[in-house]
């Protein structure tokens, strides 16, 4: 039988990137459009993919965040990155503050996790923080599968609009910033979901909590195979720059 979830490594280099333009997505999101030379080879196999912004606080040793390829396109030698305004750390001040022509660092993507086309539909749970890649995974589906979203935003402004062509339900729960390690909107929300027919995967990614709680609900009370859930902790409550990718 194929595996679900194939793993591939890629060389890890740095490159060195200008940015191209800022943006305001939403109130909550700036889009950073990055170019550069170095982009040529460029490699993302996943949605969720995760690369390394080096950022330069004045330390010894640069910081390091990891940030989802929002898109890419080697032959316009263009990488698109989406910051969620959510906190005060090193690269959310680097995105407020960017502007065009200023330069910065970013390696990786060190692996791809690759989920098998085997599937009839797909439920992707979000924060503000897994929005990049929920956006990215809805629009590179293919038509012929149906994708359902649950995302979690402060407002009906912060909604975004996925173009597909896979058959795309969008749903929305609004939110305070300052509730989203509360597992209880999402949870209640993803309650209320049904599941379509077929074989489906489910990808989950929130603050670790709550994308545990939410994992637990799916395999739990709805019964979902546990191989087609694959959950992640994008960030920790309490604690800077921690993440549970894999939720152990």
């Amino acid at each position: 039988m194929e595996p679900i979830i194939t793993r591939h490594r890629h060389e890890i280099r740095r490159r060195q990137l200008t940015v191209h333009s800022v943006s305001e997505l939403t109130p909550h999101m700036i889009r950073i459009v990055l170019e550069g030379e170095d982009l040529a080879d460029f490699t993302s196999l996943a949605p969720d993919d995760h690369l390394k912004l080096l950022l330069d606080t004045g330390a010894e040793a640069p910081e390091m965040r990891d940030y989802t390829p929002r898109s890419y396109d080697n032959a316009a030698r263009r990488l698109v990155v989406d910051f969620a305004v959510h906190d005060a750390g090193p690269a959310t001040a680097w995105a407020l503050g960017a502007a065009k022509g200023d330069t910065i660092t970013v390696a990786g993507p060190r692996g791809s996790a690759v989920v098998a086309p085997v599937f009839d539909w797909y439920l992707l749970i979000a924060d503000e923080t897994g929005l990049p890649a929920m956006g990215r995974w809805v629009e590179e589906l293919p038509a012929g599968v149906q994708v359902v979203t649950l995302g979690a935003v402060p407002g009906a402004a912060d909604e975004q609009l996925f173009q597909s062509a896979a058959s795309h339900r969008a749903h929305w729960v609004h939110r305070p910033v300052s509730e989203a390690a509360d597992p209880a909107p999402l949870l209640d929300a993803a309650r209320a979901l049904s599941l379509p027919e077929g074989k489906g995967f489910v990808w989950i990614a929130a603050e670790a909590r709550v994308a545990r709680a939410l994992r637990d609900h799916i395999e739990g009370e709805k019964g979902h195979p546990k191989g087609w859930i694959k959950a992640a902790g994008y960030w920790i409550l309490g604690e800077a720059d921690a993440s549970d990718k894999a939720l152990d």
